[in-house]
């Protein structure tokens, strides 16, 4: 599968007026339109909200802990998708990377998460709500360059059966020696799903730029 980096919807603020903008990365199954609803839960009246659709609605085949190459060129496709909206919003758009911001639920914080470690840079705020670094167990996680202070907040369930909490808890690790500012939260007995308190971070991040 293939997806098409001009394949989005758009919410909130017009890019054209706005001073901050979020990409947000939808899950397994869902839709751009689907993660554009949260916004209606964040509180920040200067952002555009920019979301790609994936291909078939889903960004790659296998659990996000396959082999890489099973996960081929969904994967790889995916990743591309998220650069291509950032590198617009930076190079066409003219924002800071300060102020662009990525959000991902599930698979999509999953590929939000990996492109951050990808494509290290002083982001304004980097949310992986039920996601984790892609890969099996024992990939290599050489990646160059430091993410200046961006807050990367981790929150999943303690028991999710698609994210184990040990790959939260190693994404949360690898983003601190790459010097990002990182709070990881595991929920006790929560579901697959996000929450209020979720969604209260990130809206702490959006207000004061930190936790």
């Amino acid at each position: 599968m293939v997806h098409n980096p001009d394949n989005i919807a758009t919410a909130g603020a017009r890019l054209e007026e706005a001073k901050r903008a979020m990409v947000m990365v939808h899950g397994r199954g869902a839709s751009a339109q689907s993660i554009l609803s949260l916004a209606e839960y964040l509180q920040a009246d200067d952002m555009a909200y920019i979301a790609p659709q994936a291909s078939q609605n889903t960004w790659y085949p296998y659990s996000f802990l396959a082999p890489m190459a099973q996960n081929e060129p969904g994967l790889s496709s995916g990743l591309e998708v998220v650069r291509t909206l950032v590198d617009r919003l930076h190079n066409e758009y003219g924002f800071a990377y300060k102020d662009i911001y990525l959000l991902g639920f599930s698979q999509g914080a999953c590929l939000a998460l990996e492109y951050t470690a990808r494509h290290p840079q002083s982001y304004g705020g980097v949310f992986g709500l039920s996601g984790g670094l892609i890969g099996p167990e024992g990939t290599p996680r050489n990646y160059e360059g430091t993410l200046e202070g961006t807050p990367i907040f981790l929150g999943c369930s303690d028991i999710d059966s698609h994210i184990p909490k040990e790959r939260v808890l190693e994404s949360e690790t690898i983003f601190k020696n790459m010097k990002a500012n990182v709070l990881a939260k595991l929920y006790k007995n929560f579901g697959h799903s996000i929450n209020d308190d979720e969604l209260n971070i990130v809206n702490n991040v959006l207000a004061n730029a930190t936790f």
